[in-house]
């Protein structure tokens, strides 16, 4: 069983639509008590950091998913969802859940559009099952104002904008995504599946 966090952040639909196409049992998690019964854990997010932080410490789900991910549950974050994982972002001078250590920030280049929209490349540094059938510098579909600074050993796949960006992290159960694979086409939808499928735990 697949859950996916329901908060308030834009976006939930199409990756419960995505899932729901490749032939997985998904549910939307708003209530913390369901945590305990899923077998996968997403966090999509398209949205501000501080609002999205205030809406999961309200539903009471900030606390479960802390607990989820360190007793290992595999967790996929998406956009907004990978910059929450973090100790503290710019937008909304906000801390996050702490989980991984860095920090989200703005890119402040004034020579590229703001937000970094459309199709770019991921540059695959480790590897990793996440990239099955995946080869080094696809495109995928990025929409973002803010990045994660943050340990070279967690960054797996970057991606350049003005500045290189880790575009792909790992650590351990918990992968997260500055791209949307659920609008980056088949292989968006390889990266899902490669993610529900691969080998557990890298």
């Amino acid at each position: 069983m697949i859950g996916i966090i329901k908060y308030g952040s834009g976006n939930i639909y199409s990756v419960f639509s995505t899932l729901k196409f490749l032939g997985k049992e998904v549910v939307l998690v708003e209530n913390p008590k369901i945590l305990d019964k899923l077998n996968f854990l997403i966090l999509p997010g398209v949205g501000n950091f501080a609002s999205s932080m205030e809406n999961l410490e309200k539903g009471g789900l900030l606390e479960k998913i802390r607990y989820k991910l360190k007793d290992g549950i595999p967790f996929l974050g998406i956009c907004l969802g990978l910059q929450l994982l973090f100790e503290w972002s710019e937008e909304g001078e906000r801390e996050g859940f702490g989980i991984l250590k860095g920090k989200v920030v703005k890119f402040k280049d004034k020579n590229i559009k703001i937000p970094h929209m459309g199709w770019n490349k991921v540059k695959i540094l480790k590897e990793s099952f996440l990239f099955k059938d995946i080869r080094d510098n696809s495109y995928f579909y990025f929409a973002h104002s803010y990045y994660v600074n943050t340990q070279k050993e967690l960054i797996i796949g970057k991606t350049n904008y003005g500045i290189d960006f880790p575009s792909v992290i790992v650590k351990k159960n918990i992968v997260g995504v500055q791209f949307h694979p659920e609008k980056s086409g088949e292989l968006g939808l390889l990266f899902l599946k490669n993610f529900l499928e691969g080998k557990w735990l890298q």
